[in-house]
């Protein structure tokens, strides 16, 4: 059983809306969870965020054994207001104790003033963990239990290395948050990170897919993605008041780590963000949904699967690609690593430098052993049949 979690606005309010595909159990299960209300208007089952929070909700489907995505959910700032006493059934999977524990574990997570995705992402793994220990007391679990768990998550699902680092660090805060259990939070290790070179389009490429997206609001999307090098959820994100046109400058507020800062606006993409603006009139956000309401990272990456399907780039291309092309094209054409550094919001350098090895512009000038080989042949061997490489041996 999966259900979809995303915001939107909602009788002047900020709302969590629950969508999955009808079934009877699922219907139940959201019906049963307090302070859920279906809206005729977006058809769809939601709860009011300044009642129910993100992480509150997120544990109480977990605690169904639901599976939630939440992928449709932006970084942006959380309320942290508690959820009101109700008479309502609370779900139950886990025993008594360690649901009690594993409801104030999310609060903790919230009170650290985490995103909303490390929440979920943590709350899920601790859930796992909770579950797999089955009755153990909680005061007696220790580091044997977390490694047995990790063994058999890593095996059982498949988790990659970063999913491997992420279960860490979730055992690493829930012995911080639970020291009445046996957990020593600094003899856990995190195996090493992948070092992943990243998907880069040309210049080329960059130019094709915008060509083939024939909506205005998606082109405009894509172009902004690439333009100023914006992760998707600070795009989406976006206000009419982030943009300073007479300086071609946009602002990005509470982006992650809570960092604010100042892109630039390629001059080319203002006749496109001017036809947008006089087309579409963007109200609360500048990317809107046809309900209102935050555009999804869902709609974007459907979209732009499908553009790419038309300029026949056949690269894995996601919304981040164009970060990481717009970051690489910046290097080749010069820019300093410092200032790509600024303009991607990375904390770190070492960060920025990963876009050292897909750069092509010293590539180019590197001339392989072989070709030097071949040219310090004296001239009197070079009529030699067998210098030929293509000479079938």
């Amino acid at each position: 059983m999966k259900v979809y979690l995303y915001r939107f606005y909602h009788r002047g309010h900020n709302c969590l809306g629950i969508r999955f595909q009808y079934n009877t159990r699922l219907q139940e299960i959201v019906r049963a969870i307090p302070d859920t209300n279906f809206s005729r208007t977006h058809r769809v089952y939601y709860v009011r965020e300044d009642i129910c929070s993100f992480g509150q909700l997120y544990a109480m489907l977990r605690g169904y054994n639901v599976d939630v995505d939440y992928s449709e959910i932006s970084g942006s700032q959380k309320m942290i207001i508690s959820r009101r006493t109700t008479t309502k059934p609370t779900p139950r999977v886990l025993p008594t104790a360690k649901q009690e524990l594993f409801l104030s574990y999310v609060k903790y997570l919230e009170g650290l003033r985490f995103s909303d995705s490390t929440i979920g992402v943590y709350g899920h793994f601790v859930f796992e963990f909770l579950k797999y220990t089955k009755s153990k007391p909680y005061d007696l679990l220790n580091n044997e239990d977390v490694r047995h768990y990790i063994e058999w998550a890593v095996k059982t699902k498949n988790y990659s290395i970063s999913s491997h680092r992420q279960i860490t660090g979730a055992m690493k805060h829930f012995a911080f948050f639970c020291p009445e259990c046996a957990i020593d939070p600094y003899s856990l290790k995190r195996p090493r990170k992948s070092r992943i070179l990243p998907i880069v389009l040309s210049e080329s490429e960059v130019i094709d897919l915008l060509r083939c997206t024939r909506n205005l609001k998606h082109r405009t999307i894509l172009a902004l993605l690439y333009s100023s090098g914006l992760r998707v959820s600070e795009l989406l994100n976006l206000t009419p008041g982030c943009f300073d046109i007479d300086r071609r400058q946009l602002r990005i507020f509470s982006a992650k780590n809570r960092k604010d800062r100042v892109v630039i606006i390629a001059e080319s993409i203002l006749p496109l963000l001017n036809n947008y603006v006089l087309s579409y009139g963007p109200g609360e956000y500048f990317f809107e949904g046809q309900q209102g309401g935050r555009y999804s990272a869902g709609s974007i990456r459907q979209f732009l699967r499908k553009s790419c399907k038309l300029a026949k780039i056949k690269k894995r291309v996601t919304p981040h690609t164009l970060r990481h092309s717009y970051a690489t094209h910046l290097l080749e054409q010069g820019t300093d690593i410092r200032l790509i550094q600024e303009l991607l919001g990375h904390s770190s350098p070492e960060t920025t430098m990963i876009y050292t090895h897909v750069a092509q512009k010293n590539l180019f000038d590197i001339r392989s052993p072989l070709d030097t080989a071949l040219l310090h042949v004296p001239p009197e061997a070079k009529d030699n049949p067998n210098l030929l490489l293509s000479r079938k041996l």
